[in-house]
């Protein structure tokens, strides 16, 4: 079926692995797409493979740390299709380190392109969608780490929280402009995760990584007209188990009719159980 049929879609960090099985899933079912990447041998690979599933796709070199490179994603839509339906931020990158070795140099340069690009091809997009009568969706892929942290990766961690706080700010901002912003979480087997499986020995499957173009079919539904429905929401897909996640909430309310004292404050918060760390579970 084509699921996407009439999409313009433009997906960021679509040179290789999730992000190119992004794009040719989407390519199979009937997107026009704007793929995007720094590498340009890598990015004319994968538009040459999107090219194959017959879609009509072109390709916008660049990082999107550069504000102009999210400029040109954006009109390169716009111009070559007409309008934009979705934005795909999934570009990113890594610089793991322990948060006190970490330089500021590897935080920043990862807070570059995981989070100031997303915030800058929401806004590029957010502004077409917000000139067209059909509106549009964008699509933040995010991870782990962003909802409930890992360890070595401080930087991707505020990165990626990062991208759930524009998600959620934007479906308050832009709902009346007929955009939706929603999330997802990727549990894939990568080149950014596979050396993660490799030091702990055991098998992605085991470890409950999916392969990439089975996690990649969940993108496509939520792109679709079928997810028109949805706002706000973070799915969480592994090729074998799908959850939705809640926005965080207040838990263990108390309240009074006037301020606290001292002592009533200590004798309520003394009384209050820490609340429990997530833990993920693997598959």
């Amino acid at each position: 079926m084509e699921r996407l049929l009439g999409k313009r879609i433009v997906i960021t960090g679509s040179s290789r692995s999730l992000g190119r099985q992004f794009a040719i899933a989407c390519g199979r079912e009937g997107a026009s797409l704007i793929l995007n990447g720094t590498n340009p041998e890598a990015l004319a690979a994968s538009v040459a493979e999107v090219r194959e599933t017959g879609a009509e796709v072109h390709p916008v070199l660049g990082s999107v740390a550069d504000e102009t490179t999210c400029i040109d994603l954006v009109r390169a839509c716009v111009e070559k299709f007409g309008g934009i339906d979705v934005m795909v931020n999934n570009a990113g990158i890594v610089r793991d380190r322990t948060l006190l070795k970490m330089s500021a140099e590897e935080f920043d340069d990862v807070v570059a392109v995981d989070l100031r690009g997303p915030f800058l091809c929401t806004r590029e997009a957010g502004r077409a969608m917000a000139a067209q009568e059909t509106g549009g969706h964008v699509i933040q892929i995010t991870s782990a780490s962003g909802l409930v942290g890992n360890f070595g990766q401080t930087n991707y961690a505020a990165a990626k929280a990062g991208m759930m706080g524009i998600t959620y700010t934007a479906v308050k901002e832009l709902a009346s402009k007929n955009i939706r912003c929603n999330a997802m979480w990727p549990v894939a087997r990568t080149e950014m995760t596979q050396p993660i499986i490799d030091r702990i020995g055991k098998s992605a499957e085991e470890l409950g990584f999916g392969e990439s173009e089975d996690v990649a079919l969940a993108l496509v539904w939520l792109a679709s007209d079928a997810a028109a429905h949805w706002n706000g929401q973070c799915l969480t897909m592994n090729g074998r188990r799908i959850a939705l996640w809640n926005s965080p909430q207040e838990q263990d309310i108390r309240e009074s009719g006037a301020p606290f004292s001292m002592e009533e404050l200590e004798s309520h918060l003394s009384s209050m159980s820490p609340l429990p760390i997530y833990e993920r579970t693997r598959g």
